[in-house]
């Protein structure tokens, strides 16, 4: 499909927790608009409504704009200061000098994940925060052991999130001995830090939430989290270092209730060692070497909700245990070696209500065993062997919200199939033998939210069945058959934030102009087109648009840069950059 069209296939499927920072910290801070993970909640600015801000609003805008006139914020009350740093952070106003008029502000938060530039000068400052600071954030900076040799002051630490600060080793962790109240740490990615740096974290009595993905040095470690009895999330997902050795002292975790080790060394035998924690709610084993023989001791986890058994060597054999498992709400098989035989097992699986089998050796003969599971609301099924055939024995699964049926074998003949199914919100159909026809056989379903369309070949008229999704937030049609007559059937889709056009290679700027009333976009792809700067103006109607790619247009990257500067400002994504 080529690098400009924008498409991700997600290889490796995740957790359904809070939407993660999916697309993680980078020092370059682009992808800021689209989320960060803070691992303490912290005030969200409300901005009030466009049309009439509040008074604090226009004051924190002032404040802002004019930064420079400020030199301490120390005498303000600290709700107040507070929404002025957290301001200056979103707006990335904030700089060496304007930092430093928080010093001694008794800020309680200071979120600054991805923020560029943060670095041990910035630490002097953050210490000055004292006893009131509860949260920092200083994820992808270039804090190192001195840095973090600051915090000391800070004795009411709740929350602490150092991912891909690389610089911090098992010297600096020594720092953290008297954090006694600290909740919630994270050291995603890193490889300085040691088993034996671990030690300090056996001090930490009150942790409830460890997250040490990709740490790749801590075999041997998870000895010194014995004591933390309140331990409710550890995280050591893509650690290759741990083995079954280390999940023995896990054993005695009783409050544990998510538990990801994903793409670890784990067999069956260090499986063996969580049948003691009985208030697991969420296991992630992606990728582990274990087998259908682990069911069994997972049969013993009552209050298992979500499973992710991706890319785990699982065979029918052994799969009948799927049956004790009755109380799973969410479960991943994709891309294991289960067949349609493995699918009957699943049958008593009563309170699913989400199932991923993607990339898995599934035709029509094992779809018949999904008929029971009524509470079922999202379906994973792409990159199987499926055709239209088989979607007759969802027919009957009502709640469905959510069905993936991309790169299978189905054609026009099944959308018929799930046009009976009013509840769906959400369809990936990147299919190429989907046409106009299929398309209008799903003109029912008014409730559609999110249509993927991505390599389905619809022309212009088929465009024209889109005017009844009027509920639509996201919408991608790449196919290539695409003409200005066909986006115009689009133009009153007014709740779309994102919309995928790109590959369509007759769209001309008369597109943009036809575009330019979506007001509520946030995401726009018009690559591959005959697209010029010239009708970049149809544009400046977008204030809430964060990411724009023009890519192999006829547009260059200070054509766009222009436009966010005079009538773009939210604008932080853009290509050609």
């Amino acid at each position: 499909m080529g690098a400009t069209c924008s498409r991700k296939r997600d290889m490796v499927a995740e957790e359904p927790i809070v939407q993660r920072s999916s697309y993680g910290y980078c020092k370059s801070g682009s992808t800021k608009w689209l989320g960060m993970t803070f691992v303490r909640s912290c005030r969200d600015i409300q901005l009030g409504t466009r049309q009439c801000p509040s008074l604090m609003d226009l004051c924190l805008q002032t404040i802002c704009r004019d930064i420079h006139r400020y030199t301490t914020f120390s005498k303000l009350p600290r709700d107040i200061s507070q929404q002025i740093f957290d301001e200056l952070v979103r707006s990335e106003r904030l700089t060496d000098a304007s930092f430093e008029a928080f010093r001694g502000c008794a800020l309680e938060d200071m979120n600054l994940g991805e923020y560029l530039g943060v670095n041990d000068n910035w630490m002097d400052v953050v210490s000055s925060q004292g006893s009131s600071l509860l949260s920092l954030d200083v994820s992808g900076s270039d804090i190192t052991d001195s840095g973090l040799s600051c915090l000391k002051e800070c004795t009411n630490l709740e929350a602490l999130n150092f991912n891909f600060c690389d610089h911090i080793s098992d010297s600096g962790l020594k720092n953290m001995k008297g954090f006694s109240n600290l909740r919630s740490l994270s050291f995603r990615r890193n490889n300085a830090i040691t088993s034996e740096g671990m030690s300090v974290f056996a001090s930490l009595t009150n942790m409830v939430k460890l997250d040490l993905e990709r740490c790749l040095r801590i075999h041997g470690g998870l000895v010194h989290l014995k004591g933390l009895n309140k331990l409710e999330s550890l995280s050591i997902k893509w650690c290759n270092c741990i083995k079954d050795s280390d999940m023995e002292h896990l054993s005695g975790l009783t409050n544990l209730k998510s538990l990801q080790i994903s793409c670890s060394q784990v067999t069956d035998n260090g499986i063996t060692y969580l049948k003691g924690l009985h208030k697991l709610t969420l296991l992630n084993l992606e990728g582990c070497p274990i087998t259908s023989a682990s069911l069994n001791t997972l049969t013993a986890l009552g209050s298992l909700l979500y499973l992710n058994l991706s890319r785990c060597n699982l065979s029918t054999n052994g799969c009948e245990s799927f049956s004790g498992l009755s109380s799973l709400k969410i479960l991943n098989l994709s891309y294991s070696n289960i067949t349609n035989a493995s699918l009957a097992c699943l049958k008593d699986l009563f309170n699913l209500e989400s199932l991923n089998i993607e990339s898995c050796k599934i035709t029509n003969e094992g779809i018949v065993h999904l008929a029971g599971l009524s509470k079922l609301k999202r379906l994973e099924l792409s990159d199987t062997e499926i055709g239209s055939s088989g979607l007759e024995h969802l027919s009957g699964l009502t709640n469905l919200e959510s069905i993936n049926l991309s790169f299978t074998k189905v054609s026009d003949m099944g959308m018929i199939k799930l046009s009976g199914l009013s509840s769906l919100t959400s369809l990936n159909l990147d299919l190429p033998r989907l046409t106009d026809t299929g398309l209008a056989a799903l003109t029912s379903l008014t409730a559609l939210t999110h249509l993927d369309l991505f390599g389905a070949r619809i022309t212009d008229h088929g465009m024209s069945y889109l005017r009844n999704f009027k509920n639509l937030r996201l919408l991608e049609i790449c196919g290539g058959h695409i003409t200005d007559d066909g986006v115009k059937y689009i133009k009153d889709l007014s709740s779309l934030t994102l919309l995928n056009l790109s590959q369509n290679r007759s769209l001309t700027d008369k597109s943009l102009s036809i575009i330019s009333g979506l007001t509520e976009l946030v995401s726009l792809n018009v690559s591959n087109s005959r697209i010029t700067s010239g009708g970049l103006q149809h544009l400046k109607s977008l204030k809430h648009l964060k990411s724009l790619s023009l890519e192999c247009c006829k547009v260059t990257a200070n054509d766009i840069r222009k436009l966010q500067s005079t009538h773009l400002p939210d604008l932080v994504s853009f290509r050609p950059y």
